[in-house]
């Protein structure tokens, strides 16, 4: 990982500043090929890395400014400078011009970090989606940031103390979400969010928020070949003048990224797909349908349970936090495909689902939404003293039972039903002296916050929003960048160019769901464009067998088995907890309880590999 690191508020002389650059520098996992950039004083440093020269950092009259990424401006005098100069140049007279009110003319995918020495205050932000991510800490008034948490620790005045409420957020969500860490002094911003120091103080804001519409009267055709065209000029504007290539699983987002990829070029798009030996995982079949659509170059591997052994620990080393999607495994190794075979700059579908309404619980909540139209008295009196009465013998008032208790817990706390936290009594999971360090309602008040805040009143909608930052920017993204840069290309997506998140958050939300059929309007839009079979195929994605290869191949077995004993030492998880799901994991649960399986030996694997 490379990116944006410094420091403002530490007192030190010029040896100190240069040791304390280096170390911060080693924490994005920046190296001298990475283009590397620095500047710092006796109060304040900033320092940039991208291994594809896509990071600048600028220093004028007491203003040091650093960009990251593909930043474009509103502004037709900075755009100028940013291209004839460069961005952080730009941002640099933006940021005097502007104060943080010029972040609202920056879009593209972006982190950026200015420095004022004399006005003794420091800003962090980045873009609206949360393609780019940038933490921060503040330590006895000081003010430290970084593109990732190792960056931040590496400051001597931050700690690096874990925080047990990280861990049990890890443990819910398999991810470390924001605005929290894995490190009990160090944030991270939300997408659209900038951190700005001053006076000893950090305060945080959104410069930016995505306004649904809950109702439109805009004819379908025209917003159809409107999104043709916001097709075409986002994958353009993404692909740039290099040659690019694209990730392909066969689902609707890759499929459209590759199609539209090879349009605009007027040639075969390289196409980058993985397929798995395992009934139920393979989804090759549908790469090789669009491939042959399209006239790709298509490029196929098949990852293999060694594959998995040999990327562990380099995944788990890769990440700054604990990162529990098995996903990433199959991601590294089509990017390394790519890399293989020449390709610097890689497509990515990520998106389209969580904006156009493609995942198959927003049709399952509709279901669970109809209970809550029910006025609360028939409900209350009636309704649920019958469903929860009823003997439950009998299959169907089995399931009318299932669906009230389900029904009668608001969004968004009901997406987590079946959490395995709330599987089992925390107390038989967790040691008790861990326990006691943490708020076990953390996660659902983490995901109320970014569900109530949402500029719309349709339940589908927030959905979307609430999946924007969780499933997307803590998730998705930092799986897919991350593996790109572990195997040494770039990636940019499309999808989710901001462009593309205006149009589609301004559809209504039947246009989205109609009735319980998902991306209704994307599939009817570009069913003339993609093949029947993409537009009638359920979602998948790059699942891993890892339950299933992990019950017959010794190799993953002991590596499991290894890292699972070492966990039990820590004093986080029961040893029984842990002895319990490898018993189910033996039954013929094998895929389901893998899963936690995978994310306990994921956070063993990334305590050993950072020894914090």
């Amino acid at each position: 990982m490379s990116g944006i690191c410094g420091w403002h508020g530490s007192a030190m002389d010029a040896a100190t500043a240069r040791q304390t650059a280096d170390g911060m520098i080693r924490g994005l996992g920046a190296t001298r090929e990475s283009s590397l950039r620095s500047a710092y004083d006796h109060t304040s440093g900033l320092a940039a890395g991208d291994p594809f020269d896509r990071v600048s950092l600028h220093e004028e009259s007491g203003l040091k400014a650093s960009v990251r990424g593909a930043a474009r401006w509103d502004d037709p005098e900075l755009d100028r400078i940013a291209q004839r100069e460069s961005p952080a140049v730009a941002a640099a007279r933006a940021f005097r011009r502007e104060g943080i009110a010029f972040l609202a003319g920056v879009h593209g995918p972006f982190s950026l970090a200015v420095i004022d020495g004399g006005a003794g205050t420091a800003l962090v932000a980045v873009d609206r989606a949360g393609i780019h991510t940038m933490c921060h800490a503040r330590c006895g008034g000081q003010f430290v940031f970084g593109s990732t948490a190792d960056s931040v620790v590496a400051h001597p005045t931050v700690g690096r103390e874990l925080d047990p409420q990280g861990i049990f957020n890890y443990l819910f969500f398999h991810v470390v979400p924001s605005p929290g860490s894995i490190y009990r002094d160090v944030r991270k911003l939300l997408p659209g969010q900038y951190a700005l120091f001053r006076n000893g103080e950090v305060e945080t804001g959104f410069y930016w928020r995505l306004d649904y519409a809950d109702r439109s009267r805009e004819p379908f055709a025209r917003r159809a070949e409107r999104l043709r065209e916001l097709l075409r000029s986002s994958v353009r504007r993404a692909a740039g003048e290099e040659p690019a290539g694209a990730f392909l699983s066969g689902g609707t987002d890759s499929s459209t990224v590759a199609g539209v990829l090879s349009e605009v070029r007027g040639k075969p798009a390289a196409t980058f797909s993985i397929g798995f030996a395992a009934d139920g995982y393979d989804e090759m079949e549908f790469a090789r349908i669009t491939a042959r659509h399209f006239g790709l170059d298509a490029h196929e591997y098949y990852v293999t349970p060694d594959d998995v052994v040999a990327a562990i620990p380099l995944v788990a080393a890769a990440y700054d936090e604990p990162f529990g999607n098995a996903s990433a495994v199959p991601a590294y190794y089509c990017a390394r495909m790519a890399r293989e075979n020449g390709v610097q700059l890689m497509l990515a579908g990520d998106g389209g689902d969580e904006i156009f309404g493609g995942n198959a619980r927003y049709a399952k909540q509709k279901v669970f939404e109809y209970y809550q139209r029910l006025p609360a008295t028939l409900r209350r009196r009636l309704v649920e003293p019958l469903a929860l009465g009823l003997p439950q013998g009998i299959p169907p008032l089995r399931k009318l039972r299932s669906y009230v208790n389900q029904a009668r817990v608001p969004l968004p706390d009901r997406l987590e039903s079946y959490n395995f936290l709330h599987r089992t009594p925390l107390g038989e999971i967790f040691a008790e002296d861990y326990l006691a360090q943490i708020r076990p309602d953390r996660p659902e008040a983490l995901m109320r916050e970014v569900y109530g805040r949402t500029a719309s009143d349709s339940y589908l909608n927030r959905m979307l929003h609430l999946d924007l930052k969780f499933t997307l920017a803590d998730n998705d993204l930092r799986k897919v960048n991350r593996m790109c840069e572990l195997a040494g290309v770039a990636v940019r997506y499309p999808l989710l160019d901001e462009e593309m998140l205006e149009f589609a958050a301004q559809l209504p939300p039947a246009y989205k769901v109609k009735g319980f059929k998902l991306r209704h309007f994307f599939k009817e839009a570009l069913k003339d464009f993609l093949p029947p079979e993409t537009i009638t195929k359920t979602k998948q994605g790059f699942g891993l067998p890892f339950g299933v290869w992990m019950r017959n191949h010794a190799p993953l077995q002991q590596l499991a088995g290894d890292s699972l004993e070492s966990l039990k030492g820590r004093r986080i998880v029961k040893p029984e907890y842990i002895d319990g799901l490898v018993a189910q994991h033996r039954s013929d649960h094998a895929s389901y309880y893998g899963v936690m399986i995978w994310v306990l030996m994921m956070l063993e694997q990334w305590l050993q590999a950072h020894k914090p």
